[in-house]
C-alpha cells in the first residue's frame, strides 16, 4: 500500500494565477497547499524590481477600474486599502507623421481623431456600434479591421495589439482584444499599485507556502494522486497539482497529455515580449504638449519599438525625486533577434529608436541604469484555433493535474490569470470531492471563446 501524498495540493508557478488558485484552496479548507516557483521571487510576469529607489514592473503595468470583477472581489477579500491602488497618470498617444496624437482608446476618439484620418473615425463608430465588436467569430485582427479604413489596423488596432500583448495582427484572433477593450473602457479609467505591480501577489504569498528557487521537471497523473519530479532529483506527492505555467511549459512538464486535453494546449500559443526599463537622471517625456502614460508607436512609423512606457507618469513613485523611469518595448517583428543578441545590444537598439521619439535621451549620461526584461513566454497569442478548442477544454472532467493562467481564459491580462486561478481552484476542490467555497468561479462566460 503506497503512502499518502504528502500534500493536498501543489501549485507549480507563483504568479497571480498559481497564487490565487492556492488563496482559493486554503479558503476552501485545503491544509496543505504549496506553491513551488522556480525564480527566487513571486510575482511572474507581474514581478517588480526595486533598485536604488526605482520601481520597475518588468512586465504588468496596470488594471481597470472596470472588467476586473474577479481582481476587485480578490482585493476586498485582502483587505487592501484604497490608496494602494492609484489612477494611471496622463493617457495614450499614438505617433503619426511626426507627432504624438492624443486620446487613443477615450470614448471622444471618434470625435477628436486620436491619430486617426476623418473617414476612419467613421468606420470606428460603425466598428464599435455593429455587429462586428459583438460576434467577431474567428476572425484575426487583420482580417476583421480589411473591411475598414486601413487607420483602424495601421493606427489603432496594430499598435494597441503590439505594444500591449506582442500580437502580430494576420495570427492572433479578433475577439479577445475586443473583449478587453469592452470590459475595461477608457484608459482614464486604468489604475496602478502604488507599490508596484507584484503588490497583489505579495500579498498573496505572505499568507501562502511558497518555495522559490524550485525548479520542477516533471508532473505524472496518477489517478488519485500526482506526482511532481524536480530538477534536483528530488519527488513530492500530492492529492491533486494546479500547473501555472504557460500552456508550452505545462505541455513539456507533462509526460503523458489526457487526449481531450492535446488540442486547446497545443493550440495555446505565446508571443515573446521584450522591453528595456531605462533609469533616468531626469524626468524625460515624449515630446508633446501634454503628459502621455504610453506613447504608441505603431508598425508603419517604427520598426524597432512598439510603444515608450512612462513609467514616472504612470506614478511617480516609480522613480526616486528628480529621477525618471521610462520602458521600451520591443516591436513583435522584432522581439525573436532580440532575445538572441546581447542585453547590451538589445538595449542599445532600443534605446537609440526611442531617441526620435523622447528627447534628450541620447545625451551623454541621460540613463543611469537599464534592465532588460525578457519573457520567451510573453503572452497568450489567442488564435483563431485556440477559441475553437477551448470549449472542449472547459467541458473535460476534472483531474488531479489542473491548469491556471491567462491562456486558459484567452485574456492576456491580470484579471484572465485571476480567473483562471479560481477556476482550477473551483475543478480541483471537485476533483478532491471538496465545497466550493462562495466567491470560487466554476465556470468562465468569456463572451470572446464562444
Amino acid at each position: 500500500m503506497s503512502a499518502a501524498p504528502e500534500l493536498d495540493v501543489a501549485v507549480v508557478g507563483a504568479g497571480p494565477a498559481g497564487l490565487t488558485a492556492a488563496h482559493e484552496l486554503r479558503r476552501a479548507g485545503c491544509r496543505e497547499v504549496r506553491v513551488y516557483e522556480r525564480s527566487p521571487q513571486v510575482g511572474g510576469r507581474m514581478r517588480t524590481l526595486r533598485h536604488r529607489g526605482w520601481t520597475v514592473d518588468t512586465g504588468a503595468e496596470q488594471l481597470s477600474a472596470r472588467g476586473y470583477h474577479a481582481t476587485w472581489e480578490l482585493l476586498r477579500r485582502l483587505d487592501v486599502a484604497p490608496h494602494d491602488v492609484t489612477r494611471v497618470g496622463a493617457g495614450l498617444a499614438v505617433w503619426r507623421e511626426g507627432r504624438a496624437r492624443y486620446g487613443v482608446g477615450e470614448p471622444t476618439a471618434p470625435l477628436t481623431g486620436a491619430g486617426l484620418a476623418p473617414r476612419a473615425r467613421l468606420d470606428l463608430l460603425r466598428l464599435l456600434t455593429g455587429a462586428a465588436l459583438a460576434r467577431p467569430g474567428a476572425a484575426t485582427l487583420r482580417d476583421l479591421t480589411h473591411r475598414y479604413h486601413p487607420d483602424l489596423h495601421d493606427y489603432l488596432f496594430q499598435p494597441v495589439a503590439g505594444c500591449f500583448f506582442g500580437w502580430d495582427t494576420a495570427r492572433s484572433a479578433a475577439a479577445p482584444l475586443l473583449d478587453i477593450l469592452r470590459e475595461c473602457g477608457a484608459p482614464s479609467a486604468w489604475l496602478t499599485y502604488r507599490d508596484g505591480m507584484d503588490f497583489l501577489t505579495r500579498r498573496l504569498a505572505a499568507d501562502l507556502d511558497v518555495v522559490t528557487d524550485r525548479t520542477v521537471r516533471e508532473v505524472v497523473d496518477e489517478g488519485d494522486r500526482a506526482v511532481l519530479r524536480f530538477a534536483d532529483g528530488d519527488a513530492v506527492t500530492a492529492r491533486a497539482v494546479v500547473l501555472a505555467v504557460p500552456a508550452p511549459v505545462a505541455v513539456a512538464l507533462r509526460p503523458e497529455l489526457p487526449p481531450d486535453e492535446v488540442p486547446f494546449l497545443t493550440a495555446s500559443s505565446f508571443t515573446p515580449m521584450l522591453k528595456v526599463s531605462c533609469l533616468l537622471r531626469r524626468p524625460l517625456d515624449p515630446a508633446g504638449d501634454r503628459p502621455v502614460h504610453v506613447l504608441l508607436t505603431p508598425a508603419v512609423e517604427e520598426a524597432e519599438l512598439s510603444g515608450v512606457v512612462v513609467d514616472h507618469a504612470k506614478h511617480p513613485g516609480r522613480a526616486p525625486a528628480g529621477h525618471g523611469l521610462i520602458s521600451l518595448v520591443a516591436a513583435p517583428a522584432r522581439v525573436p533577434e532580440l532575445l538572441a543578441a546581447p542585453e547590451e545590444e538589445a538595449a542599445r537598439r532600443l534605446t537609440r529608436a526611442a531617441e526620435r521619439y523622447v528627447p534628450g535621451l541620447g545625451e551623454p549620461d541621460a540613463v543611469v541604469h537599464h534592465f532588460v526584461h525578457a519573457f520567451r513566454h510573453g503572452l497568450p497569442e489567442a488564435r483563431p484555433r485556440a477559441l475553437h478548442e477551448r470549449p472542449a477544454f472547459l467541458a473535460r472532467p476534472a483531474r488531479a493535474v489542473e491548469y491556471a493562467g491567462d491562456w486558459v481564459m484567452l485574456r492576456p491580462a491580470a484579471e484572465g490569470a485571476v480567473r483562471s486561478g479560481a477556476l482550477a481552484a473551483s475543478r480541483v476542490l471537485s476533483h478532491l470531492g471538496r465545497p466550493v467555497p462562495s466567491g470560487t468561479e466554476r465556470t468562465e462566460p468569456n463572451r470572446a471563446a464562444t
